[in-house]
């Protein structure tokens, strides 16, 4: 009996399937949910039985989430927790679980092609000056660009691409496709099929930085990329140079970044993620004309529960055969 804590809408969307591995695995499954009630918690005996658990956006973004950590940390017995997202580092229960040895994966690249499509609406809003449209939208005033407004053509422009995983090389995919100079930054070699027309080390994007009229971030936060771009390598980027980020807020320095949109070092961004969020409501970055924000939220597509799903059903087999889960989750 493999007791199993999971969300009530999971089980209605993809409980079938459920039943069906665990038919073909071999496992007898007891499942259990939340108490209805957010502010009431399992008891320990329901506790103990919980040995795997996959936390779901329906649980991560609801007032049962509190009750999911509380639980988790008494589930003496848990051996493997699944998350929705990648970044799970925002857990406050991660680091006690891992204290405890327990196995932790997530669906890393299933919400990578939303992401990199975000990114190059941003992109292409940017370029084409929609801004400054929509603004004259909301003002109900006709103004057409003219003369030194009008945008400059997007095909040749050089763009660099910061990470390229799941999310950074459907980027650079789309900016070949729009006939961009497209650099990626990667530990790894250039292989014959990637789009790019250059690949560096990330040792030298400081001296790439002057060509580039784009910028892209799509790397992991961690140790080497905090603050990755501040006022040093900004200074570095041809004034009026273009900020793409949708990697994590702490790869900015966002002061650096501020000051650089209200100078005019960068000529304008899309940003999907703060160093703080929600996004505070006296951030001046609310009120910048050339920034486009969008509240963490370029992942956003109906798609997304469906891949985190078979990510975990395709975990949960070959967890039942004793063999290596996919995106663990290495501390």
């Amino acid at each position: 009996m493999t007791g199993m804590l999971l969300s009530k809408g999971f089980v209605a969307s993809f409980g079938k399937q459920l039943s069906e591995l665990a038919r073909r695995a071999g496992l007898t499954l007891d499942i259990l949910h939340l108490p209805d009630d957010a502010q009431q918690r399992l008891v320990p005996a329901d506790c103990d039985r919980i040995e795997v658990t996959f936390l779901t956006r329906d649980i991560r973004f609801s007032e049962h989430y509190q009750g999911y950590a509380d639980t988790l940390i008494a589930a003496r017995n848990l051996k493997w927790a699944h998350f929705h997202s990648t970044a799970i580092e925002q857990h406050p229960f991660v680091g006690p679980l891992l204290a405890r040895g327990v196995k932790l994966t997530t669906s890393a690249g299933t919400n990578g092609e939303p992401v990199a499509q975000t990114a190059i609406a941003g992109l292409l809003m940017l370029a084409r000056g929609f801004p400054a449209w929509l603004d004259a939208q909301r003002r109900h005033a006709w103004e057409p660009m003219r003369g030194d407004q009008v945008p400059a053509d997007l095909r040749g422009q050089t763009v660099m691409v910061v990470g390229l995983g799941n999310i950074g090389m459907p980027v650079a995919r789309f900016c070949r496709a729009l006939g961009m100079h497209v650099i990626g930054i990667r530990r790894s070699p250039k292989r014959p099929d990637d789009p790019l027309d250059e690949i560096h080390a990330p040792a030298k994007l400081t001296e790439l930085l002057p060509r580039c009229q784009w910028l892209v971030l799509a790397c992991p936060h961690n140790k080497e990329t905090h603050h990755l771009l501040n006022a040093g390598t900004l200074a570095k980027l041809p004034r009026g140079a273009a900020l793409i980020n949708v990697a994590r807020g702490g790869v900015v320095d966002e002061p650096a970044v501020i000051e650089a949109l209200r100078s005019g070092q960068l000529g304008c961004a899309h940003l999907d993620v703060f160093e703080q969020e929600p996004l505070p409501a006296d951030s001046p970055l609310w009120d910048l004309p050339n920034v486009i924000l969008t509240p963490h939220n370029a992942s956003a597509s109906s798609g997304n529960d469906r891949r985190g799903a078979e990510m975990f059903l395709s975990n949960l087999e070959q967890w039942a055969r004793g063999e290596p889960l996919q995106n663990e989750h290495r501390d």
